[in-house]
């Protein structure tokens, strides 16, 4: 009795796993832990993405010209993302095309709005990074550990 006692531990259950349960179990275990550090890097940018959106909100809304705002986004570190490089592309693209002379008023918005929209997505691409594989996991966790039980009671 004393002997099965020993073997009923968690590390006894898995000292005494086969080879290929244990590699299921390592799979599995280094898919939760990549998966737990993608969680809290993401959950950190976004954190660090809603404190920059609500100061530039700030800013934008005191600001009675828009040109120190855009000196002042454009001197600030422009690997930091969020809404910064959104507004620069976007004012960026207003102020090349309204200094052409005799340009329609619709153009002007029409390429600042594409201007923006390609701003966007580059900033919803670092934003998603990560997730496929979040995504990924969840997905097939549950059946690699499934068949990890299955073969282990076929073992036994």
């Amino acid at each position: 009795m004393h002997a099965t006692l020993e073997h009923m531990t968690v590390w006894g259950l898995v000292s005494d796993a086969s080879l290929l349960v244990k590699a299921v179990m390592l799979i599995l275990l280094l898919a939760s832990l990549v998966s737990w550090f993608l969680i809290v890097q993401r959950s950190l940018a976004l954190r660090r993405y809603e404190r920059s959106l609500d100061a530039f909100q700030q800013r934008f809304r005191s600001e009675a010209e828009l040109a120190p705002l855009y000196a002042q986004a454009s001197s600030a570190q422009s690997d930091s993302g969020g809404i910064g490089p959104v507004f620069q592309a976007g004012y960026a693209e207003y102020m090349q095309l309204k200094h052409r002379p005799g340009i329609d008023p619709d153009v002007v918005l029409s390429g600042v709005e594409r201007s923006l929209q390609v701003a966007i997505s580059e900033q919803e691409l670092q934003l998603e990074k990560g997730l496929q594989f979040l995504a990924t996991v969840g997905s097939v966790s549950p059946y690699i550990g499934l068949f990890g039980t299955v073969w282990g009671i076929m073992n036994s």
